[in-house]
């Protein structure tokens, strides 16, 4: 992702954390959820027709109580939207310890942008969640609201993803890489890639 426009994606996801209303937030995090889908297109491109420039590895994030079991799937599922997979550690009586993303190295640079900001939000609304119930467990509640954001946002991200690939094989500019193939394949061996090295990284554990 080029410098200027990965600090455009950046103030997006600033204001996003500033907002005054959910909604405002949303929409700058819309806007910037599109655009770092384009460039990750870009991306994928540009490392099929350089081979080696676009790294598959690890990316191990630490996991906070409270709710730090929610904020992993939040993680994971932003991770699985864009072209990653995770793994849990020290998951142990609804407390997740960290989860590593495995992915390209483009790929995982998004994930983690957009996950600093994802949590940031999440924790802001967070903190005024209520039950709508007297009695009920607020933070039985806030659990399930933080499990609902999660599935929102793979949800967008998922849509946006499919998008930005639709727009990039419909485009007359989108430059096809050198080792031909279309948007869709190039796309494919980049997953196909990634879930063979998880194999191999994590050979005990069941892929998510």
């Amino acid at each position: 992702m080029g410098a200027e426009k990965l600090a455009t994606v950046r103030k997006l996801l600033a204001k996003a954390e500033r907002a005054a209303t959910t909604a405002e937030s949303e929409t700058y995090t819309a806007k910037a959820v599109e655009l770092m889908a384009r460039h990750g297109i870009d991306a994928a491109l540009l490392a099929a027709a350089e081979p080696g420039s676009d790294e598959i590895g690890p990316l191990r994030i630490a996991m906070q109580d409270p709710y730090s079991a929610g904020k992993a799937r939040l993680l994971g599922w932003t991770a699985a939207a864009l072209g990653c997979r995770w793994v849990l550690h020290g998951a142990w009586g609804g407390k997740v310890a960290a989860v590593t993303v495995f992915g390209h190295a483009s790929d995982r640079e998004r994930v983690e942008m957009l996950y600093t900001s994802l949590l940031l939000q999440a924790t802001t609304q967070l903190v005024r969640v209520r039950p709508p119930w007297p009695g009920e467990s607020v933070a039985a509640y806030r659990r399930s609201w933080l499990e609902g954001f999660a599935s929102q946002v793979h949800r967008r991200l998922v849509e946006a993803e499919e998008r930005a690939a639709s727009q990039a094989a419909r485009s007359p500019d989108t430059a096809p890489p050198s080792a031909g193939g279309s948007v869709a394949l190039v796309l494919a061996d980049r997953r196909r890639r990634v879930a063979e090295q998880f194999a191999a990284t994590f050979p005990h554990l069941a892929p998510l």
